[in-house]
């Protein structure tokens, strides 16, 4: 279990966030969440062969269903004129007008235009519905016996055969749609099977319910007179039990992901009974117009899932639930259109718009098949999956504005159809980025827009290096925009999505050490959770540390050849120069030159020791720094009074060291050869950060103004700047001098 270490941003409107760490040990790609075998490996085949079983069947009881082969016109008074046709006695009597058939039991029956609409469930007229499935059945009847009558409107009237749909038969549509319902139905079970929890299935609820639709349509979409009278004659209250049980569960879905609702059980209720009230009514015969009731349920439902994601938004930023209003809204709105033409188009005379609102509501449908589809991919940034869906709504859209031009304008068959055309394309053509992008949430970030950040944030990494961590999570925070940013105790080896894209798990490797990071940044609701984390999101974060790493890396690099260089002096300066001071010292002709040449020596090996050191405690040095000032004193008799105070023990770099050492020296030497001073007072505080480094003398110095800058004083005033601070001196009241040092910002080694 993974524990929550430190928040670095609070939740919007500061709220407590609502986040449980069980989320983030679920999350991950469903490749990664088990190994496909055992039980799951078993339903997941079952299902496989059930979905298969499903399309086969239906496409055998569509093959086996007799039809006549032949292609029909509608006139003006919706009566079929036979076009064309490969049976030979048909030919002459093409143009001819078809108002009645009989099958071999004699029984005459009327055929009129409606013989040609497939499906009752887009029928807006409960009595055109009743009558469609009545002559569609009786068709069915006198098909099935090998040979029908054909009855014309001039009297005449011939025999011919029918046959066996067959493979051929099934249509062009037939088999991409039934391709499309088989993806959905198995895409559900592997989504259940991989997480089986409530959310999961409910999505396999609406993938199996418009499996099955789609499945209606592809049947629908067969050729020729003659359709199955098994699927016929339940289509309306099958195919508005499918459409409303779908719409009560993205309801109750909504209601409980991303964020369960404190009102979730009574909104999954209220959502499961009316559909349950609705679809109980329909069956038993007690609703009129029972179209705009199937209508209404399927908008209402789908309103209400809209409602409440957006409640569940305005809880929680999450960005699943903004891009799932901006889909439900499309799609509710695309609904909303094809139901208003599919009702203008009922009243207008002929074929066109009938044969129109069909097309209308077979797009309607692939298209919500398609955004069914893409839910599960929303994070890996499926682009196909994507156009395919909003191509699908761009036909809806574009069908249904045609049946409106011809039921609100009278537009003509030509004009109609390519003014919507048009209209659609130009949508397409013009918004087609924005759309793809608000559908899934994405406007993922790109490196080079990242470039500009990353570079200054790695400067002052070289500059801060301690700082890291927080620098990183400060990087991440404005190339994403995340709502929060959590530090969890969790290995991982390279960024991934978590959450189905509300977080990002982004390891925080250390430099020099190989494997797993053990500590990562989690981010949630990029872009202050209008969007959704995508694999390009992933793999952006993961250039973006590497890159950040590979800069402290080198700086860890460049040190150590910093070490190793100045330990190679240290020694050659031991070795080479300290040997020859040493025989000098020896060979000295006179007392003075031989104290001089040792207090050389000892000076040389300050130098060296500190050289040759990698790691410079404060308080290490300081001692070191007291014990030869004082030992310099004291061979010229003046006395040292020494001061220090720190409230943490920095670690100093080399630089660092070198300069304070080199100032304290220097200082002290001019003291020695200019003051003619009895007593050197040296002060040396840090706190909060900030060094105070204070000499005063009581010797015969006097308007420090008025000094020239030589090298003591101008290597004095460099090594100080190098520490980014400034020194000054001063009169010391009754006589003297003193030197004040200060370092406002004075950091630990890099």
């Amino acid at each position: 279990m993974l524990e929550r270490a430190a928040s670095l941003a609070g939740a919007a409107g500061g709220g407590e966030p609502h986040f449980s760490t069980d989320d983030l040990e679920r999350s991950g790609d469903i490749r990664a969440a088990f190994s496909w075998t055992g039980w799951r490996l078993r339903l997941l085949v079952l299902a496989a062969l059930l979905a298969s079983l499903a399309v086969a069947t239906t496409a055998r009881l569509l093959a086996v269903s007799p039809l006549l082969l032949a292609e029909w016109q509608v006139t003006a008074q919706q009566q079929l004129m036979l076009h064309d046709s490969p049976e030979r006695e048909l030919h002459p009597y093409f143009g001819r007008t078809l108002t009645a058939m009989s099958g071999a039991d004699g029984q005459r029956f009327e055929v009129d235009a409606l013989a040609l609409q497939r499906s009752p469930r887009w029928q807006v007229d409960d009595e055109r519905r009743r009558r469609q499935i009545t002559m569609q059945q009786r068709m069915a009847a006198a098909f099935a016996a090998g040979r029908v009558n054909l009855h014309f409107s001039d009297g005449d009237s011939v025999e011919v055969d029918t046959q066996r749909r067959g493979i051929g038969g099934l249509g062009l549509l037939f088999v991409p749609l039934s391709t499309l319902a088989l993806a959905l139905m198995l895409l559900g079970s592997v989504v259940v099977l991989a997480r089986p929890q409530l959310r999961n299935g409910l999505y396999f609820v609406m993938a199996l319910c418009q499996g099955i639709g789609l499945l209606f349509v592809a049947v629908g979409s067969a050729r020729c007179l003659g359709m199955p009278t098994a699927l016929l004659e339940h289509d309306m209250l099958l195919r508005m039990a499918l459409d409303g049980v779908t719409a009560a569960a993205a309801v109750h879905a909504f209601a409980v992901h991303p964020r369960r609702l404190p009102q979730a059980r009574l909104i999954a209720v209220a959502a499961w009974t009316s559909a349950a009230a609705v679809l109980l009514l329909a069956g038993a015969g007690a609703l009129a117009s029972l179209w705009w009731w199937a209508q209404g349920l399927a908008l209402g439902l789908g309103a209400a899932s809209l409602a409440v994601v957006s409640v569940s938004y305005r809880a929680e930023p999450n960005p699943f639930a903004a891009v799932m209003r901006r889909i439900g809204a499309a799609a509710l709105a695309t609904l909303a259109l094809a139901t208003l033409a599919v009702a203008a188009a009922a009243s207008e005379p002929g074929a066109g718009p009938q044969a129109t609102a069909s097309i209308a509501a077979t797009v309607w449908a692939v298209f919500f098949a398609s955004l069914l589809l893409l839910l599960p991919f929303l994070d890996r940034a499926r682009q196909l999956l994507r156009e395919f869906a909003l191509l699908a709504g761009i036909g809806t859209v574009a069908v249904s504005l045609d049946l409106l031009f011809v039921a609100v304008f009278a537009l003509g068959p030509v004009a109609s159809p390519t003014l919507a055309a048009l209209l659609a394309l130009a949508v397409y053509a013009a918004a087609r980025q924005w759309i793809l992008n608000q559908m899934a949430g994405s406007g993922a970030l790109t490196t080079e827009r990242a470039f500009e950040q990353l570079y200054r944030v790695a400067r002052e990494i070289q500059e801060h290096p301690h700082q890291r961590s927080r620098l990183s999570a400060r990087l991440l925070r404005e190339l994403f925009e995340p709502v929060e940013v959590l530090r969890v105790e969790r290995p991982a080896g390279r960024a991934r999505v978590v959450g189905g894209g509300s977080a990002l798990l982004v390891p925080m490797p250390r430099p020099g050490v190989d494997g797993p990071a053990a500590d990562s940044l989690l981010l949630r609701f990029a872009r202050g959770g209008q969007r959704l984390f995508t694999q390009h999101d992933a793999r952006l974060a993961d250039r973006v540390v590497d890159q950040l790493h590979r800069v402290v890396a080198y700086d860890l690099a460049v040190e150590r050849g910093r070490s190793e260089e100045r330990l190679r002096i240290a020694q050659d300066l031991h070795d080479d120069i300290g040997a020859r001071l040493l025989t000098l010292m020896y060979q000295a002709p006179t007392p003075a030159i031989e104290d001089y040449l040792r207090d050389t020596l000892k000076d040389l090996k300050t130098l060296t020791r500190g050289l040759a050191r990698s790691e410079h405690r404060l308080s290490h040095a300081a001692a070191e720094w007291k014990a030869d000032i004082a030992q310099r004193l004291a061979m010229v008799q003046i006395e040292l009074g020494w001061s220090f105070d720190i409230d943490e023990d920095l670690l100093l770099s080399m630089m660092q060291w070198s300069a304070l050492t080199r100032v304290l020296r220097e200082l002290v030497s001019n003291i020695i050869v200019h003051a003619s001073a009895t007593r050197v007072d040296i002060v040396l505080r840090l706190q909060q950060r900030r060094l105070r480094l204070s000499i005063t003398d009581d010797g015969r110095g006097r308007q420090p103004a008025a000094w020239s800058n030589g090298l003591g004083l101008g290597g004095v005033r460099k090594r100080v700047k190098l520490l980014g601070g400034e020194v000054r001196w001063r009169e010391n009241l009754p006589r003297g001098i003193v030197c004040e040092v200060e370092v406002a910002e004075f950091g630990p080694r890099r």
